[in-house]
This record gives C-alpha cells, structure tokens and sequence, in this order.
C-alpha cells in the first residue's frame, strides 16, 4: 500500500534526466559550459524539492491510520492518487514552509475514510492553496477565528497599528480582502432562514446629510464571515490531524 502511494506521487513529478538531455544538443560548445553551471543551478533546486516533496510525503503517511480498512481503501482509491498527482505536479508548496504545511494538512484529511468535501472540493483547496498568499490566509484565519469580526478588526489583529487611508498598505489589504470575497471564501454576513435561505435586509434609511469620505479600507461596520466553502478549507488545510507513530513509520 505505501510502495504505491509513493509511486504514485513520484510519477507526479517532472523527469529532471530528460529536461538535461533534450537540451544538450541546443548550445554551441562555446556556450557549454555557461549552460552547464545554468543547469546545475536547476538541478540543485529540484533537489531542494524533492526533499521538501519526501518531508510532506512522511508526514502525511503517519497522520495516516493505516490499520483501518477504510483509509486503506481510501488511500489506494484512483480518486485519491490523482490528488496526490494534482498537489505534487505544481509544487506551489514550495513557495513557503505555510504553504507546504497546508497541502500536507490536506493530504492527510482527504485520506480519512469519511470526507466532509467531494474530491472535485478538494481539487479547488488545492488550486487555492497556489493561487492566495500568506497575507491571504491570514486574513481567512482571522474572520474564522473572530465570529462577526469587521475589516478594522481584521486588520487589527493581523497588524495591529493603524495607516494612512492612502497608503499602498490599505491598498494591498483591500485588494487581498477582495481577492477572497470574490473567490467565494468569505464574505460580509448574511441573515438565513429556517432551510438556510440568505434573507434580504431592508435598506438603512439615510439622513439629510451625507459623508463627504469614501468607504474606508478598515470599515468597522459591515460584518464578515467564512463561507461554507471558506470553512470547509479551513478544516482541511488549517486542522492538523495528530499522528499515531509506530514502529514501522521510522523505515518509511
């Protein structure tokens, strides 16, 4: 079972022979050895990672309870193997030790026998995972963690120290809480009905007079939420399943 799950993952990643052959017969002699450091520059950070692909790969087969049938069966699943492929063909994760930390947190949830996503959510966390940034998440961590909170809080708890209106630093936090909301993670808070129907708000009366300013980047009025979606990826990305060590998983 782990020989092909292994398998399975390393098919994932590019050829690194192949790349070095196909281009030999390119350059002149002359520009060889200019090329040749450019290569060994290449082939080190594909070393770099595919230790950090074989960390996350240990990591996730020892979150795994492989005396269970039913993860068993999960884990060899084509289903899980293709995103086990999905995850190590674009290796986004090596952009940071966060992002490399949530891809494994995912992994080794969608192997649990019982799934609270489809597959094809999961794909999405994935895609996620290499399109937002730290910044992103940071922000999703807040708006879960702070039931109700507002952009001001969010910012205050992310940064703490207030900043100019127009600053590049309102500017970014705009576009990064934009970003999400466009993205379906979160939004601004919604009443629902009994079967979970979004209720429309009656529109606040306006006074005779109106503010002369601009909405501000760190309104402290309008509330936001994780959406379904948002919160599904919290708990398969940010919930860490704690591993069962054994004797075999040292060998691994």
């Amino acid at each position: 079972m782990i020989a092909r799950f292994l398998l399975s993952c390393l098919s994932a990643i590019p050829a690194v022979g192949g790349a070095i052959g196909g281009a030999g017969g390119v350059w002149s002699e002359k520009e060889q050895g200019r090329v040749n450091e450019l290569f060994m520059a290449w082939l080190k950070l594909q070393e770099d990672e595919l230790k950090e692909i074989g960390q996350t790969l240990f990591e996730v087969i020892i979150r795994l309870d492989k005396e269970d049938p039913e993860v068993i069966k999960r884990i060899e699943s084509q289903e899980y193997l293709s995103l086990i492929r999905k995850a190590f063909r674009d290796w986004a994760a090596a952009e940071s030790e966060e992002k490399r930390v949530l891809i494994r947190n995912l992994l080794s949830n969608a192997g649990a026998a019982r799934q609270l996503s489809s597959d094809d959510v999961i794909r999405l966390f994935i895609d996620w995972i290499s399109r937002y940034s730290e910044a992103h998440f940071a922000i999703v961590r807040a708006v879960y963690n702070n039931i109700g909170i507002t952009r001001q809080g969010i910012w205050t708890k992310i940064h703490g120290e207030s900043v100019r209106e127009d600053s590049a630093d309102a500017d970014l936090f705009k576009l990064l809480v934009s970003d999400l909301s466009q993205g379906h993670i979160i939004r601004q808070h919604r009443e629902v009905d009994y079967y979970g129907n979004f209720v429309k708000q009656p529109r606040a009366k306006t006074s005779g007079s109106s503010s002369s300013q601009y909405t501000s980047a760190f309104d402290d009025d309008k509330q936001y939420e994780l959406t379904e979606l948002g919160t599904q990826f919290v708990h398969y990305t940010m919930n860490e399943i704690v591993p069962k060590l054994s004797a075999g998983d040292t060998n691994l």
